[in-house]
């Protein structure tokens, strides 16, 4: 039987299947509990706005699963603070737009995501935090900047904090609810890096995320740093052939999730509805996330849309033509980089290797 076809249906046959199950319920339980607590005290107290807030410093419970009580602690920690600047630089920019053309926000935004992208990806490598990558900081920088200022930026810095350390606090539970599996590929944070490591980290997920933002923005559409996100998303597979795999599956997944996401928003909807939908989506996602990257996009990209729809309203077909079109830019940037930094490092070696 030919090679090809064969190597064509073993993709095909990982696209759609799901790796095997570590109780990934109880930590999904938990992160959509950690979500769901402070989303709640919104809809109670008619700030809805701030939702964008409260859902980057809850992204704090995704770092960290199936590790022990102590390391979790502390690695969620580095996380909620992180995530915490994250959400209150973007708060900064947003406020200092307000003074600025749109054409300068633009451009500020984007470069300080970018770099925001660089410094994250390396401190998380440095640091040893899962999931690697620096998605959920450059996404809270980005998004949180884009929208008009929804609070000053102490309540910013409160509200994710605030969110954040919840998160941190139900991690600790988790230990009493078995999350540590023991078949968890766990390995302590041992390894040590040189600075021309951290530096090429550092250099990989910045020129990624500022080229596909710059050709986001170039296209006219509205959210270029979906096109950024897309970028850095598939850096943080491991190995070249994980990464262009992940890129191709942020595509596909992407486009199943905006049909997901046109049905969701296709019904009026109140917002505790959307904090439901937030919610499930949520739980989902964490729950075959490890799984299947491609099939967890499903419940992925509806559950970004809604959190932005949630605290910034946006026409409904505008914001999906722009996600799939962002999307797809972005990923052929960061494929881009995957092959140019693949055919450096062939071309450095053939030199060593003649002298």
């Amino acid at each position: 039987m030919p090679a090809a076809p064969t190597r064509i249906r073993g993709s095909i046959q990982r696209l759609v299947s799901l790796a095997p199950s570590r109780v990934d319920h109880i930590p999904a339980f938990r992160i959509a509990v950690g979500l769901a607590i402070p989303l709640a005290v919104l809809l109670v107290t008619g700030r809805t706005e701030w939702a964008m807030f409260v859902g980057f410093g809850a992204f704090t419970g995704i770092y960290s699963k199936y590790e022990p009580t102590r390391m979790r602690f502390w690695r969620q920690s580095l996380a909620g603070a992180m995530l915490t600047v994250c959400v209150t630089l973007g708060a900064t920019l947003a406020q200092l737009g307000e003074s600025m053309s749109a054409a300068a926000e633009s451009w500020t935004a984007l470069f300080v995501g970018a770099v925001v992208a660089g410094l994250a990806a390396t401190l998380v490598m440095v640091r040893g935090l899962k999931p690697g990558g620096a998605i959920f900081p450059l996404f809270a920088v980005a998004a949180v900047s884009s929208a008009p200022p929804a609070a000053p930026i102490w309540v910013a810095f409160l509200v994710a904090g605030s969110a954040a350390a919840l998160c941190v606090g139900l991690g600790l539970l988790g230990h009493w609810a078995g999350e540590r599996h023991p078949t968890a590929d766990f390995r302590p944070g041992e390894e040590t890096w040189t600075l021309a490591q951290m530096g090429a980290e550092f250099s990989r997920f910045t020129v990624a995320a500022a080229i596909a933002g710059m050709l986001g923005l170039a296209s006219g559409l509205p959210f270029p740093y979906w096109a950024q996100i897309a970028a850095i998303a598939l850096l943080s597979a491991p190995g070249r052939t994980a990464q262009v795999k992940r890129g191709l599956h942020r595509v596909l997944g992407t486009t199943l999730g905006i049909v997901t996401t046109a049905f969701l928003l296709s019904f009026p909807a109140e917002p505790w509805q959307l904090v439901v939908w937030v919610v499930i989506l949520q739980f989902l996602a964490e729950l075959y996330v490890m799984r299947n990257y491609a099939f967890a996009l499903l419940f992925i990209t509806p559950l970004a849309l809604l959190m932005v729809q949630l605290a910034h309203p946006q026409p409904l077909g505008t914001m999906l033509q722009a996600r799939v079109v962002e999307t797809v830019i972005g990923a052929v940037v960061g494929i881009a980089v995957v092959v140019t930094a693949a055919l450096w490092e062939r071309r450095a070696a053939g030199r060593l290797d003649a002298a």
